[in-house]
């Protein structure tokens, strides 16, 4: 794992790198030129291996067990939650996260079913990339990483520190933990479909239209809904009019 982790930052500085003195036409993403060799070489590998496996998930696994898979992996990356909530001084919304973790792996047997959400708890996603956004880290320019797909400089050196803090990392025999890293890739992966539809079917440009409501979403994951009133906020990311405006000028 120590080996991936090493990989991915490599990754990251050779993407960066890559990309010289290559300045795109929008402020947001600079690095588009190189942006887009990356999301095509993304497109490439999910529609030749990742696309293909994760359709025969959905055919062939019956829904309830692929409700329990997603539900597994989701309660897990609550602890995660809980460890940023804590960073972020959230000490109301962590103590809620470890309730909601436990009830799961108590009355959900081991977290693949979710009596947490039956009860009341809620449920919050919060990663490292958000804890150096909530403490006013920029977000840098747009950055599309391989395999991992949209990101910014900030997010994408964040995902080593979320990836430490994962339980999944603490397996100590590597064959389960591949196996467990590759099944929440592929329950990921199929959980995409009905979204990639729409945004084949809305979208003039797929790259700009994901790059741009990516950056908005995140922009409202780090102020939990609570954007600043003028749209703009220390992270440097537009508001989603910005972005369209830049994108298709009136």
């Amino acid at each position: 794992m120590k080996k991936l982790l090493t990989t991915f930052c490599l990754s990251i500085i050779f993407i960066l790198l890559s990309s010289g003195c290559a300045v795109g036409p929008h402020s947001h993403d600079p690095l588009e030129s190189v942006n887009r060799k990356v999301d095509a070489f993304n497109t490439a590998v999910d529609s030749a291996v990742i696309k293909p496996i994760a359709k025969g998930y959905r055919s062939y696994v019956p829904s309830f067990v692929r409700t329990g898979v997603r539900n597994f992996f989701r309660n897990l990356g609550v602890l995660n939650t809980a460890v940023n909530d804590t960073l972020q001084l959230k000490y109301k919304r962590a103590p809620v996260d470890l309730a909601r973790f436990v009830t799961n792996v108590v009355l959900g047997i081991g977290g693949v079913f979710d009596p947490a959400t039956k009860l009341g708890i809620p449920y919050y996603q919060e990663d490292f990339g958000q804890t150096l956004g909530y403490w006013g880290v920029p977000s840098g320019p747009y950055l599309v990483l391989p395999f991992f797909g949209p990101s910014t400089i900030r997010d994408g050196l964040s995902k080593p520190v979320d990836f430490s803090t994962d339980p999944i990392y603490f397996v100590n025999e590597d064959d389960v933990r591949w196996k467990l890293i590759g099944l929440q890739a592929v329950d990921t992966r199929s959980n995409l479909f009905e979204t990639e539809q729409v945004v084949n079917d809305a979208a003039i440009d797929k790259y700009s239209f994901i790059r741009d409501t990516w950056l908005q979403r995140r922009e409202f994951q780090i102020h939990d809904g609570n954007l600043p009133r003028d749209g703009n906020s220390n992270s440097g990311v537009k508001s989603l009019r910005e972005l369209e405006l830049e994108d298709f000028p009136e």
